[in-house]
């Protein structure tokens, strides 16, 4: 039996707003027959975004208007007690309310976060969601978290982060005992703060977690570790720094091929390999974090996505939509408190 779902967008969120979120939706209302999208903004907005549609794609995207949005740069704090009515807000609660199976945001992260937490509630046994995406290895990808949601994180929310994390790639990887490993600045034991040394022992007493230990900043990208486990304010400055280096690497490479005719014409002959590099390192392509520990599916594109890349984070939610992903981390962490 055919199982159809539905995805809120806020329509509102990112840079481009409804130049990109719309037609993207669009576009995987076309990959994906059983799906339909509520798109959650100012009709007025939206409307010039949809054009010549069949009539089974219009019959699967609705819209429901609001003048209210959340700005990239308004402080959580404020999205917390002013951004009710605003189309984050009630992309969100069309999840909590049953309306929508996921929600999917270009939008601030911050507010994001405060406001999925508030709607949504956590999950039992998880005291703080994650931000959670694929990153690139030798061997494919691996999983990292979080990567900047909690800027200070204790011990134990450490361990759940290891415990979503290993669940997500259970269901996603179809691994059935995902490698889980802790970021720090070495590998010995006396290594690392406090913090990460106590979330060490705590991973390590978890009966059903394939922990292998500590990990460096080096093997985040070797593929050693199916998940790699660390505090928010660490996971984005790693991210973002690993972005940056995979554009430098890019940029360096195309300068480099166009100084004279003989290295114009190895870059000819280097094409093939150079596009295939620039697929797997292109970050765009891995468009579409997930917070974890949400009692919903929300799924949070980058701001500056286009619409491909949005379309990655779209794809991203309907994927866990099909793997029930909160009730396989709730049952997980429930078996473990009984």
């Amino acid at each position: 039996m055919s199982r159809y779902y539905t995805i809120a967008v806020d329509a509102m969120g990112g840079d481009f707003g409804p130049r990109v979120t719309v037609p993207s939706s669009i576009q995987a209302l076309a990959r994906h027959p059983n799906l339909t999208i509520h798109l959650i903004g100012h009709q007025d907005e939206i409307t010039p975004h949809i054009r010549k549609l069949n009539s089974d794609i219009a019959n699967r995207l609705e819209i429901a208007h609001t003048d209210q949005l959340i700005g990239m740069d308004e402080k959580p704090s404020m999205a917390l007690r002013h951004g009710k009515g605003s189309s984050m807000h009630l992309a969100l609660k069309q999840v909590s309310e049953g309306q929508a199976n996921a929600c999917v945001s270009a939008g601030n992260t911050g507010a994001l976060m405060v406001l999925g937490r508030s709607v949504l509630k956590t999950l039992p046994g998880i005291d703080r969601p994650a931000i959670i995406s694929a990153v690139p290895t030798l061997r494919g990808h691996s999983y990292m978290l979080d990567l900047g949601a909690n800027v200070d994180c204790a011990a134990e929310h450490l361990m759940q982060f290891a415990i979503m994390g290993s669940v997500m790639t259970q269901a996603v990887e179809q691994i059935a005992e995902p490698k889980v490993g802790l970021l720090n600045v070495g590998q010995e034991e006396i290594k690392g703060n406090e913090q990460v040394k106590l979330a060490s022992r705590l991973i390590s007493e978890h009966g059903e977690l394939n922990y292998i230990g500590y990990i460096e900043g080096d093997d985040i990208f070797s593929g050693r570790a199916d998940v790699v486990v660390c505090d928010g304010f660490v996971g984005n400055i790693a991210l973002k720094g690993s972005e940056g280096l995979a554009n430098l690497i890019r940029n360096k490479v195309r300068s480099s091929f166009k100084k004279g005719l003989y290295r114009r014409l190895l870059g000819l002959l280097a094409t093939p390999v150079l596009a295939e590099l620039n697929r797997q390192m292109d970050p765009s392509r891995r468009n579409g974090a997930s917070l974890l520990g949400l009692q919903g599916i929300v799924v949070k594109s980058h701001g500056g996505a286009n619409k491909k890349c949005f379309g990655y984070a779209l794809d991203q939610a309907v994927s866990e939509i099909e793997m029930d992903l909160p009730i396989r981390i709730s049952r997980h962490i429930e078996n473990q408190l009984t």
